[in-house]
């Protein structure tokens, strides 16, 4: 796949492919509890809040590179192991736009927003998705 085949789908916005569906935890919910939640929902990010506004993600790499990594224990807290600050994109920018900000930031995952509310979330693999079909 190309460049020019990534390109020409920019009519395609990020609302278009991502996923609406968000599971959130609070900043002392414990690893074990959100791996056992991303297990459960087949998913591999959770949305970290603190009194209603998102601070953090927790992604499954985070699992690998600061749990495992530094034999941390299940007890650890989303707030000692999420990503933050969250990297956000808007709902109506392009697929290649989330594409770029993942490149630039080198993550998997960005928060969607709309109006400054998270509405979704879309991820590299969203992205492979749709451009194989």
């Amino acid at each position: 796949m190309s460049r020019q085949d990534f390109d020409s789908s920019s009519s395609i916005l990020v609302q278009d492919i991502m996923t609406r569906a968000l599971i959130t935890v609070n900043l002392s919910t414990t690893a074990l509890q959100i791996a056992k939640m991303m297990q459960h929902g087949g998913i591999g990010a959770i949305l970290v809040q603190d009194s209603d506004h998102p601070v953090g993600i927790v992604t499954d790499r985070d699992f690998a590179t600061k749990i495992t990594a530094n034999n941390m224990s299940f007890d650890t807290t989303a707030e000692k192991i999420m990503s933050s600050p969250l990297i956000t994109i808007n709902h109506n920018e392009p697929i290649s736009a989330a594409a770029k900000r993942m490149t630039s930031k080198k993550i998997r995952k960005l928060a969607v927003t709309e109006n400054g509310k998270i509405i979704g979330i879309i991820t590299s693999t969203d992205l492979v998705t749709h451009l194989t079909k």
